[in-house]
């Protein structure tokens, strides 16, 4: 066989494998772009706020602008995390800054094995302390570099943290946000800081260790800012009931149901959706056990 031939050959194979990949890429594509699976994390408790674990699909009902949707997905399993660490770095933060370093290393060392978790920092203004890792000496060691300074601002450190939410590994993902204060610092604002949240796919959890001085503000924020997510406001009175707030927190997210569904809306402008989901507790259940849902009410569908 000459040279000639045998580059004609391969040339024949080279385009037969490329045509092929290519269609397999272009189905791909097609796939990706023609079906919105939507998914909803659901968190499922007693009123005694134990996770209740033995649910089925049957036990739940997804309404999305109040017409039911079909699941067709439903998952009950330990998925990893990306988690970040939202930390109040500002000067009245010091006498407790040790204790909490420690219950946000808990938190860590309580969640997923497999989570990857970044750490944000802020007091005057807020920065990237530890990009996403594995390594709980690496976070232990950016938790102890810092020392309290100045004041508080909060919202600029949530934003960042969204933001750099887009660098995460999985498609689960979750902010934890520990404060002593109102927000007295930030260039941002609430308006802009829930409007961020609503638009993120990511769960903020808070932890505010508040004083009686602007209490009530920055307990209305952070509220509004857990219930806008999909997450959850603990406000504790010790740093021990922190550290049990967050520990319930890492065991929330262990324990979530995934329901997912493709919208019967066709719509792609991009509009908000509500979503509602309904708990229809198992058979023998007595009829005074009370359970409680916890997840995001709405998301920004899709737009071309």
């Amino acid at each position: 066989m000459t040279r000639i031939t045998k580059l004609k050959i391969l040339t024949v194979i080279y385009l037969v494998v490329a045509s092929l990949l290519w269609a397999q890429e272009d189905s791909i594509f097609k796939l990706n772009v023609n079906v919105d699976l939507t998914e909803v994390h659901v968190s499922v408790t007693d009123e005694k706020d134990r996770p209740v674990g033995n649910l089925t699909k049957e036990n739940f009902r997804v309404f999305e602008d109040q017409t039911e949707q079909k699941l067709s997905v439903f998952k009950h399993e330990d998925f990893p995390v990306s988690l970040g660490l939202v930390i109040d770095n500002s000067r009245s933060m010091e006498p407790r800054k040790e204790r909490l370093d420690a219950a946000a290393l808990s938190f860590v060392r309580k969640s997923n094995p497999e989570d990857e978790t970044f750490i944000v920092h802020f007091d005057d203004a807020a920065r990237l302390d530890r990009d996403f890792t594995d390594s709980i000496p690496l976070l232990e060691e950016s938790l102890a570099g810092v020392k309290p300074y100045g004041q508080t601002a909060i919202y600029d450190a949530l934003m960042l943290a969204l933001d750099h939410m887009h660098y995460a590994r999985h498609q689960k993902r979750a902010v934890l946000l520990i404060t002593d204060g109102v927000d007295n610092s930030s260039e941002h604002t609430l308006t802009e800081a829930l409007e961020a949240t609503q638009q993120s796919h990511v769960a903020v959890y808070t932890v505010g260790l508040l004083s009686a001085s602007g209490g009530q503000k920055a307990e209305d924020s952070l509220l509004r800012i857990a219930e806008t997510s999909g997450g959850r406001a603990f406000f504790p009175l010790t740093v021990d009931d922190a550290r049990a707030d967050m520990e319930r927190v890492a065991r929330d997210l262990r324990e979530q149901y995934t329901l997912g569904y493709i919208p019967s809306n066709p719509s792609r402008s991009g509009q908000w959706r509500s979503v509602r989901v309904e708990i229809i507790p198992p058979r023998g259940t007595p009829r005074t056990t009370k359970l409680y849902a916890t997840y995001r009410h709405g998301y920004y569908g899709p737009a071309d």
